[in-house]
């Protein structure tokens, strides 16, 4: 099987991805109907459980073709398989510092003699088929999370790690460990020279590189600038300023 975002990887295009942080099959739901190429289900900062997640990630499979990312509370090797097992089909991996913890990543989300993943993958076999296990270690996506001032001097060894498929960069945690201020969609030059940096390190070592956007316009100049996965929001976040914007354009009518 080929999932969504591989076929637009593949024709080189920008794929957009949804977020999920609500414990909620229904907004996993809602969030798959609405076209975007690749969903994160959020186990780490997201409000959700493991148990949640598999009941969303069911929720997004049955609404469309969306390609499910799991993004578990650390790079941790039982929740990684976990996640895998479940169903998702590639694993954003919060906190990669260094070229160490990117092979230990890699090596959780592949079987051997690739990594060291365990054989079992429950969901995953009834969802991709029988042949799941000999075909898994070629597509199963895997990002790492570029987002301190270590894995940002890390870059280079980082993205040339065998068996990983992105670089993703988390801008909140990037600018608090660079020391500069958090911005949502981060606009200094200080931030755009960090995210250009990965994004060039990523394209040397011939990997893929994402990025964690807010707004349309913002999202739309990272694909410009050759970012491969842009996410757009989140639903926590979205639904908070919709909620805000019609309270405050009635008191204002």
């Amino acid at each position: 099987m080929v999932t969504r975002l591989e076929n637009i990887w593949g024709d080189g295009g920008t794929a957009v991805n949804g977020w999920l942080s609500i414990p909620s099959s229904i907004t996993a739901e809602l969030v798959a109907r609405q076209g975007y190429d690749s969903i994160v289900v959020d186990l780490q900062h997201g409000l959700i459980d493991y148990q949640t997640a598999i009941g969303m990630m069911q929720a997004i499979n049955a609404a469309g073709d969306a390609t499910v990312i799991a993004r578990p509370p650390w790079n941790e090797p039982g929740i990684i398989m976990k996640c895998l097992d479940a169903g998702a089909w590639g694993i954003l991996c919060p906190m990669i510092n260094n070229p160490d913890d990117a092979k230990a990543f890699v090596g959780a989300c592949h079987y051997a003699p690739k990594g060291y993943r365990s054989v079992g993958p429950t969901r995953a076999m009834s969802m991709f088929g029988p042949d799941y296990i000999k075909r898994a270690n070629d597509h199963v996506i895997t990002l790492a999370m570029i987002e301190t001032a270590e894995a940002f001097e890390n870059a280079e060894r980082i993205a040339e790690t065998p068996g990983l498929s992105a670089l993703y960069i988390g801008p909140a945690d990037l600018a608090q460990s660079l020391g500069h201020p958090i911005e949502l969609d981060p606009t200094s030059d200080a931030m755009i020279k960090a995210i250009e940096h990965i994004r060039d390190a990523a394209k040397a070592a011939g990997k893929k590189v994402g990025m964690h956007c807010m707004m349309p316009d913002y999202a739309r100049d990272m694909a410009s600038r050759g970012f491969d996965f842009v996410t757009l929001g989140n639903d926590f976040r979205m639904l908070t300023a919709e909620l805000q914007a019609r309270v405050n354009a009635f008191h204002q009518s």
